[in-house]
């Protein structure tokens, strides 16, 4: 099963942000002068492909890492380590490996390498693990899967618990890359400095600074870099990175802040980028709150939503650059989610939101404040204090913004369930279907289920979703499983995020993918 953006270009959500610890030079020097220097900033976790979410780390392993198909700038699917990919029937795959695929250090990529990688991760029970859900035998902590089966060093069996449309089309995610038998003996070790098979490899990573990655000569696939290298510089505040484009020492940025979303067209003329992104942005409320259990919460839940004027902030602060969300998904991968039923609780209406929110005292008096968290490294400040101030003047409560100093302080708190009050959350597909935008948010135990929303009705309609004959019927219980979400609300969705980026004079041939990240192999000096 296969969804592709719509249009004939498109362009994660990423948290970008402003230079950091970087001399007056800016974010290139002499040594690195055939780099393609792009902004980032400092993963939350080493670089292994189950246990990291965060999009700065998958950025990297993205690079780094490869595995038996990729997505391409357009989000369809094409083989990577895969020779072919044969069903033999409803539920089972056998998968045959490139004689020619190698990890960096040149030693073959097994089936066995598959195997173990992907039992591994739910072994040690990491943060995607949730992933292999659909594989025969998974449970959470399971040591082996007995849908996984070696036939020979280059093939493999994979077995269903029951059929999975889109599931060919979710082996392009980073989760399925494989990893050497060596990373095993110590994991954080080989995150630090992994030996993967993807276009490149990472040469150095300085903490809190840069991480370089150059060329992977033993690479024989689709994606071989067309440049000598790339230099992640990772930044504290996304104007400086902005103003290091302009001057030159920035080659690629992924995104625009809210700052120059006025100008920056008129500022990089053709080498400015705004288009449709696979990204959604949202606010999500920790189940630890209990402000927001019951009934009491439910109506909360829909009062906060319907206070946001989403219309005024996206036109005001993003100037355009973003739509207001009508569902959970995104346009691009779902373009026919437009009418859920039940989404008019994301429509703004001030009259509504007082009486439903009072209609909650009653039932529960609220202990605030009302906090919103969000990174400081990132271009969320102008648009969480329009937010806070519309709940704040719509509701008549003590709501507040509640920076955080980066994206990985914040995150740490997030997946350490230790967070109070509400955080900003944004969604980058992983790959290119609907339920890429439901499963790994909502499902129950699901990867970065950051509310630990858990409804039974839900996970069933995302299941029969997975198991549909066709697109069609697969979209439509998606959008039946969205229905159940508007009800409950587990995050408030707020807005499309279009792909809002730029390049230098040095650069040419950039390219920004379906999910909004430049196609960095392709990228080239002038």
């Amino acid at each position: 099963m296969m969804w592709t953006r719509v249009g004939a270009s498109l362009a994660v959500i990423g948290t970008v942000a402003g230079l950091a610890a970087c001399g007056s030079e800016g974010a290139r020097s002499a040594s690195d002068s055939e780099l393609i220097t792009t902004n980032s900033t400092e993963p939350q976790k080493p670089l292994i492909p189950a246990d990291t979410s965060d999009v700065p780390g998958a950025t990297l392993i993205d690079l780094i890492y490869s595995g038996l198909v990729y997505f391409d700038e357009n989000g369809e699917v094409h083989n990577d380590q895969a020779e072919k990919i044969e069903k033999t029937d409803d539920v089972t795959y056998k998968v045959t490996i490139k004689d020619d695929a190698v990890f960096s250090d040149g030693t073959p990529v097994r089936a066995q390498d598959y195997v173990n990688t992907w039992n591994n991760a739910v072994k040690n029970s990491m943060i995607s693990a949730y992933f292999f859900e659909p594989i025969k035998g998974y449970k959470e902590g399971a040591k082996n899967m007995e849908g996984l089966s070696v036939n020979d060093d280059k093939t493999f069996t994979i077995e269903l618990t029951e059929p999975t449309a889109d599931f060919e089309t979710r082996l392009g995610y980073s989760v399925f890359f494989p990893m050497q038998e060596a990373a095993f003996d110590d994991l954080d070790a080989y995150g630090q400095k992994p030996v993967g098979s993807g276009p490149y490899k990472l040469q150095e990573w300085n903490h809190n600074q840069n991480a370089v990655l150059v060329p992977n000569e033993k690479y024989t696939g689709d994606r071989k870099a067309h440049n000598d290298g790339l230099n992640f510089v990772f930044y504290a505040d996304a104007s400086a990175a902005y103003a290091d484009l302009l001057s030159g020492n920035l080659d690629v940025l992924e995104s625009i802040p809210s700052s120059a979303l006025a100008n920056f067209e008129t500022d990089l003329g053709e080498r400015a980028v705004n288009e449709p992104a696979a990204i959604f942005q949202s606010i999500t409320i920790p189940e630890g709150d209990k402000n927001f259990h019951g009934e009491a919460g439910a109506l909360r839940r829909q009062a906060l939503s319907m206070a946001i004027d989403r219309e005024e902030i996206t036109d005001t602060i993003f100037q355009g650059t973003n739509t207001p969300a009508v569902d959970f998904t995104s346009p691009v991968v779902n373009d026919g989610a437009t009418d859920i039923p039940g989404h008019e609780v994301l429509d703004y209406n001030p009259e509504k939101a007082r009486e439903l929110w009072a209609k909650a005292e009653k039932m529960q008096p609220f202990e605030g404040p009302f906090t919103v968290a969000y990174n400081s490294d990132g271009s969320h400040k102008e648009w969480v204090d329009a937010v806070v101030n519309f709940i704040r003047n719509t509701l008549d409560i003590d709501a507040q913004p509640a920076p955080y100093p980066d994206f990985k302080s914040l995150r740490d708190e997030v997946t350490g369930k230790t967070i109070t009050g509400a955080f900003r959350t944004g969604w980058q597909s992983v790959y290119p279907s609907p339920s890429s935008f439901l499963e790994p948010l909502y499902a129950t135990g699901a990867a970065t289920n950051d509310a630990a929303y858990a409804n039974p009705e839900f996970d069933a309609l995302l299941k029969k979703a997975a198991a549909a004959p066709n697109d069609d019927e697969s979209v439509a219980k998606v959008n039946e499983a969205q229905v159940v979400l508007m009800e409950d609300l587990p995050a408030i969705p707020l807005w499309y995020t279009n792909s809002t980026g730029g390049y230098s004079e040095r650069v040419d041939n950039v390219t920004f993918t379906w999910k909004s990240k430049p196609l960095y192999y392709k990228v080239t000096l002038k």
